[in-house]
């Protein structure tokens, strides 16, 4: 390892050490010690590594002064066998201590929103939003997360124009956020009598939710509009204004919620997206600034960019950010088979926060 992460490695562990003792002396506050002890915790576990990496390092320059020094043919021997087991155990405990030190994303433990939206391509884009959002469900089952639907606007021929789910669970904005952005179907419509296939798309967007601490919102800035729900075709689902529409002024953000019963419920839910989207601006803000003009290797996640393509005919589904082709349509679809997409994402973000930490 090059010089700079060596000292690094030396401010880190002196560091944990000043805190640890900062903890074990009299005097401290009840809101330092908790900030000093999340602190000390989230420390803890790279020091660990950083330890096993230097008791090892150490060992190996043992080893190495043994073989060239030792007489004795069978302590020379056993020496150059420690060696050889240290230079494989090495390289795997270095990438662990590069690891350690990549950025977290803090929103990774969050919950998560869910929007899919039928872009074109008409009913078949809104057909093919359906089983997007069905895949996420059947996921969501298959990681025993809850999946809450909270909004459905259908086609009346069995489609979505746009539906959106709350998804709680452990770990659900990690294993989902790379879903962001344009899936695009290559299929031969059931009504297509020519045989010719077609494309369509539909947008999909997964924001981290928000607490009411993280999005503070001024209630001056809402215009909230009520009015009855309806249904496919415009027909009245209820006959109670139930149904609610909040307007965030300073942004322009339009949330609709109407698939409960309850105005009261649905004003929650609606404030609950819109604080989950005022959150994701937020987020992609600082990553902007953050990132300059670096784009990650996984893509930026923006709702116009093309991430992945259903071709039915080959069942093949291939993600453009990493050239990943699985010929498993069905499984994907199903949710069985969506985790070897998001694996191999997960891998190449950490690969390229790897290479920037490394910078």
């Amino acid at each position: 390892m090059d010089a700079t992460l060596e000292s690094r490695l030396d401010q880190l562990t002196r560091h944990h050490a000043e805190l640890g003792e900062a903890l074990s002396g009299a005097g401290i506050s009840g809101t330092d010690f908790v900030k000093l002890s999340k602190e000390y915790s989230e420390l803890s576990p790279i020091v660990e590594v950083i330890a096993a990496l230097r008791q090892a390092q150490s060992e190996m320059e043992s080893a190495s002064e043994m073989a060239g020094t030792a007489d004795d043919p069978e302590m020379k021997a056993l020496a150059e066998e420690e060696m050889q087991a240290l230079r494989e155990r090495l390289p795997e405990l270095e990438m662990r201590v590069r690891m350690s030190l990549v950025p977290k994303d803090e929103d990774d433990e969050r919950n998560a929103i869910l929007e899919v939206r039928a872009g074109t391509g008409g009913e078949e884009a809104a057909l093919f939003a359906t089983e997007l959002f069905r895949m996420y469900q059947r996921y969501a089952a298959l990681r025993s997360w809850k999946f809450e639907i909270m909004d459905v606007s259908e086609t009346g021929l069995g489609g979505f124009k746009e539906a959106s789910a709350s998804i709680t669970g452990r770990g659900v904005f990690a294993r989902l956020k790379f879903e962001s952005g344009v899936h695009r179907v290559q299929r031969v419509p059931e009504t297509e009598a020519s045989g010719r296939i077609h494309t369509s798309a539909a947008t999909v967007a997964v924001l981290p939710e928000a607490e009411e601490v993280d999005i503070v919102i001024d209630d001056k800035d809402l215009r909230i509009d009520v009015y009855r729900s309806s249904g496919p075709g415009g027909q009245s689902v209820n006959t109670t204004d139930s149904a609610v529409r909040i307007t965030h002024l300073p942004t322009g953000l339009v949330v609709i919620q109407q698939d409960e019963k309850s105005q009261h419920k649905n004003k929650a839910r609606a404030l609950k997206v819109l604080r989950a989207r005022l959150y994701e601006a937020q987020r992609q803000a600082l990553a902007a600034t953050r990132a300059a003009d670096r784009k990650s290797q996984v893509g930026s996640g923006d709702r116009s960019e093309r991430v992945r393509t259903y071709n039915f005919p080959q069942g093949r589904v291939t993600d453009h950010r990493i050239n990943l082709t699985l010929y498993k349509i069905d499984k994907v679809l199903s949710g069985e088979a969506l985790d070897e997409i998001v694996d191999a994402l997960t891998a190449a973000d950490t690969a390229e926060r790897l290479a920037v930490a490394a910078e």
